[in-house]
């Protein structure tokens, strides 16, 4: 933006998309209640936790621009004060230079006494545009300064009003947080019950989320990092690894890679909780370690669909997801996972 009287697109606009984030902002999102079923608590749970780190990071994102506003703002309308100040001097100089020229003698008599009244008259002309020029500047100015300050204090406010909402956003996704980990440490005690036992609970009820993807074939889990790879080595194995470790927090839902049928679901021993699953073409997956299982034996699974819920169940060190890809339902028939799943498009 240039400086001077001639800034007339310096009025302050708040963005809509901003204003829009403060109302949508504006009320605080209801924690879970506490229920009876674990598995489900934790589902909700981990919704609510990625809908306020969303909310957070989009009101965190929404205040730097407000401040970097407010702060624009605040140059501009120094640079305008400063240029009425100079405006001001320039007013000085014009009334001086009429004083000097005989400015406190009437016009008509300097004319009278004046060798040559015609230029007289001209520069006097010039004195009198001077003049009216540099306050016209100067009530320009004052405008703009006077848009100026109404908007970095419209942007501060916004700002400000901005990080308040942020902090409350910030005790909201701690509050989550907490009840989240309590909810975890339930669910896996409930599961380390059923593996111990080497019996399952039967299938929990999640609400499934909507089936969106036209893919049919996708990794075991939405977000998670690689760690134990197939055919690694390791002091946890009798032999080689004979799956892919998915590291993932207990609870995290664990969806079927592609439709098939549930062929098995059993909970103990070293896998623990574990689901088998068998696909067209004759190929059998298998999910480990789970603290709960959300399907029947028998029962038909599409592409991405809620199976279970990771967790750290049988021979494991923490959470993470065991995958497998078998020949047979059976341990000891395991192939690449990384491979198989690249043969189909999908990149791990």
């Amino acid at each position: 933006m240039r400086p001077g009287h001639r800034r007339s697109s310096s009025s302050f606009v708040v963005p809509a998309v901003l204003l829009c984030l403060l109302l949508a902002l504006g009320g605080t999102p209801a924690l879970s209640e506490e229920g009876p079923e674990p598995s489900a608590r934790v589902a909700r749970l981990l919704e609510e936790a990625s809908t306020a780190t969303q909310h957070y990071e989009e009101g965190r994102k929404a205040a730097a621009v407000q401040k970097g506003r407010a702060r624009k703002m605040e140059r501009l309308l120094a640079r305008e004060r400063r240029e009425i100040a100079a405006l001001h001097d320039d007013l000085g100089r014009i009334a001086r230079a009429q004083y000097r020229s005989g400015g406190d003698i009437p016009l008509t008599a300097q004319m009278l006494l004046s060798d040559r009244p015609e230029e007289l008259m001209h520069g006097q002309r010039a004195v009198w545009q001077a003049d009216l020029a540099v306050n016209n500047a100067v009530d320009k100015s004052r405008r703009a300064e006077h848009r100026l300050a109404v908007g970095q204090r419209r942007a501060t406010a916004a700002w400000h009003a901005l990080e308040a909402r942020n902090v409350e956003l910030a005790r909201m996704k701690d509050e989550i947080r907490s009840k989240l980990e309590t909810a975890r440490q339930q669910l896996q005690s409930e599961a380390n019950q059923s593996a111990a036992a080497g019996q399952c609970r039967g299938a929990v009820r999640l609400d499934q989320p909507e089936l969106r993807t036209t893919r049919a074939w996708l990794p075991p889990v939405e977000h998670y990092a690689l760690s134990a790879g197939f055919d690694s080595a390791g002091a946890h194995w009798a032999h080689r690894h004979t799956g892919q470790d998915f590291a993932v927090s207990i609870g995290t839902p664990v969806r079927a890679v592609g439709a098939g049928r549930v062929v098995s679901v059993s909970c103990g021993g070293g896998f623990g909780i574990e689901v088998v699953v068998q696909h067209p073409g004759g190929y059998y997956t298998q999910y480990a370690h789970l603290a709960a299982a959300a399907v029947d034996q028998g029962q038909q699974v599409s592409a991405g669909q809620w199976i279970g819920q990771s967790g750290t169940t049988g021979n494991s060190t923490g959470p993470h997801l065991h995958f497998e890809v078998r020949l047979t339902p059976y341990l000891g028939s395991g192939i690449d996972p990384v491979t198989w799943f690249a043969e189909r498009g999908v990149r791990l």
